[in-house]
């Protein structure tokens, strides 16, 4: 039977890339999407995708900052598909602003939907994977999350957070046959990335040894081999993606 993947987030961007990249490895893929305006603007078509590889797959709406809704959908993609092996933690946001402006709501909403999704989708889908006796967690981190950066404090704080978070699940899970890793992309061309002014985006690349943005695919790669055969023996590490940025 072929195995499942769950995907928070992945109407767009590195989340669908990373959908389309776990089908084209023979998984069945459970997309997930905030609500109606995700599918309809991305989640349907990234689930057509997939199924264009020869596997099934399916749309998923919930809110990852609900706490009981996370814990439905696992149910949900279990009963659709008979299993979950994989979980890819992608959902993610910014409001950035320097931190003696930013306002209680625009750390709150960050902290939420990055970090506090994180926890949410990892205590079902873990307990999910004890009673399989296995499975496979990546949590999407960032650079930001490692060294810092102006104007993301709330943003800085969540991807260090889900850092955190990788160590203690792999730790607490790896006895039963659980791994958990996570992946710390840099500058990533995505629409986050797009509406960026250019000159904040020519200071980016002169801080990057390969001189360029990464991109989505090379992000769905990591992921790939984070939940792959071949990446066994590895969990509660970070895989950084950045071309060089920072080392």
């Amino acid at each position: 039977m072929a195995k499942t993947a769950l995907i928070t987030g992945a109407s767009q961007g590195i989340g669908a890339c990373i959908a389309e990249r776990l089908a084209r490895d023979g998984m069945n893929i459970a997309v997930n999407c905030r609500g109606e305006v995700e599918f309809e603007n991305g989640g349907k078509q990234v689930a057509a995708k997939c199924r264009e590889y020869g596997v099934d797959a399916d749309c998923f709406l919930c809110d990852v900052t609900d706490f009981d809704g996370c814990g439905e959908m696992v149910k949900k993609v279990v009963a659709r598909f008979g299993s979950l092996d994989v979980l890819v933690n992608n959902a993610g946001i910014t409001r950035d602003g320097l931190l003696v402006r930013m306002s209680e709501e625009q750390y709150d909403a960050v902290i939420n939907v990055n970090m506090k999704s994180v926890f949410n989708m990892t205590r079902f889908a873990g307990a999910q994977m004890i009673r399989q006796r296995g499975g496979r967690i990546v949590n999407v981190s960032s650079v930001a999350g490692l060294y810092g950066n102006a104007g993301q404090f709330n943003y800085s704080a969540s991807k260090a957070g889900i850092v955190g978070m990788t160590m203690t699940a792999a730790k607490e899970l790896g006895g039963r046959n659980i791994t958990v890793n996570a992946v710390a992309p840099g500058f990533i061309n995505t629409q986050m990335t797009a509406v960026l002014p250019d000159k904040v985006k020519e200071e980016a690349l002169h801080g990057i040894a390969l001189r360029r943005f990464g991109e989505v695919e090379e992000i769905a790669a990591a992921v790939s081999f984070l939940v792959g055969p071949d990446s066994t023996y590895i969990t509660g590490q970070t895989l950084v993606i950045d071309g060089g940025m920072v080392m």
